[in-house]
């Protein structure tokens, strides 16, 4: 058996290693993932040849690169636990903040958290894909990657249009004391996820937990909107509100596209 180390520089929360997982799923030649978040790296254990492997990993353009592959006798890998309750756990954070987000930014007419409603979205689609590779089929699971992918884009799009709309228009400003509030929450839910879908791994791990919270997307996008909430205030300006909106619509768009090669 062999080992092979990649880097992925994108890597940086437990959606991107669902989205890898779901994407490797089928490969019969691969024996075992072990994923280290905070430092990007994935190891995989396989047999016979690499190339398709590193084919599906680069298709998902999470920047990744192989370092190294090596021969190994482990074959002693430690299974994970109780994976379908961490990712319905996960899954029912991220949606219910998708609709506590959409709705406080709706009411408070701010992008930022529109937009981080959305990005709450596309991990929810990520968890939901992931429990159906858990029990369901691979044809099952590609339809329903198709249909959030497209959902997404959708979405992301007239987010867009908006924020073009009201950067054309006469300035609204959004309730800034909203924004913070509730992004505040949403960084402490970004925390507990983390933490959930991290807590089985290797004792040697725990350690790092505290660097992977701030290494994760969503946790610098929920201080994004914070920064901009406080400069709306400041600046008495909807400008900064529209950007962190727009940057988040970028990314939620860059997420879809991510999901959509797992449906290929």
């Amino acid at each position: 058996m062999e080992k092979t180390e990649f880097k992925i520089s994108k890597m940086d929360c437990p959606s991107e290693e669902n989205l890898i997982r779901m994407k490797l799923e089928g490969i019969e030649s691969i024996k075992n993932l072990e994923f280290d978040i905070p430092n990007r790296k994935l190891f995989v254990f396989h047999t016979g040849q690499i190339d398709a492997i590193e084919k599906s990993i680069d298709e998902l353009n999470l920047g990744s690169t192989k370092r190294s592959t090596k021969q190994t006798n482990q074959t002693d890998f430690k299974e994970e636990i109780n994976q379908k309750k961490q990712l319905w756990i996960v899954l029912s954070i991220n949606f219910s903040f998708f609709i506590i987000e959409m709705t406080t930014g709706l009411i408070s007419k701010s992008m930022g958290l529109v937009a981080d409603s959305l990005d709450m979205l596309a991990d929810s689609f990520v968890y939901g894909i992931s429990l159906f590779a858990v029990g369901g089929t691979l044809i099952k699971k590609k339809r329903i990657a198709k249909l959030a992918g497209y959902f997404q884009i959708i979405l992301a799009s007239i987010g867009f249009i908006e924020v073009l709309r009201r950067f054309l228009n006469e300035e609204v400003l959004p309730n800034f004391s909203t924004m913070i509030i509730v992004s505040i929450f949403a960084l402490i839910a970004n925390g507990i996820c983390l933490y959930v879908l991290q807590k089985t791994k290797k004792k040697e791990e725990v350690h790092m937990q505290a660097s992977m919270i701030f290494t994760s997307n969503d946790v610098i996008i929920n201080f994004g909107v914070i920064i901009a909430g406080i400069l709306v205030t400041w600046l008495n300006s909807n400008k900064p509100d529209l950007i962190i909106g727009t940057i988040v619509f970028v990314l939620v768009i860059q997420g879809a596209f991510r999901i959509l090669k797992l449906s290929k």
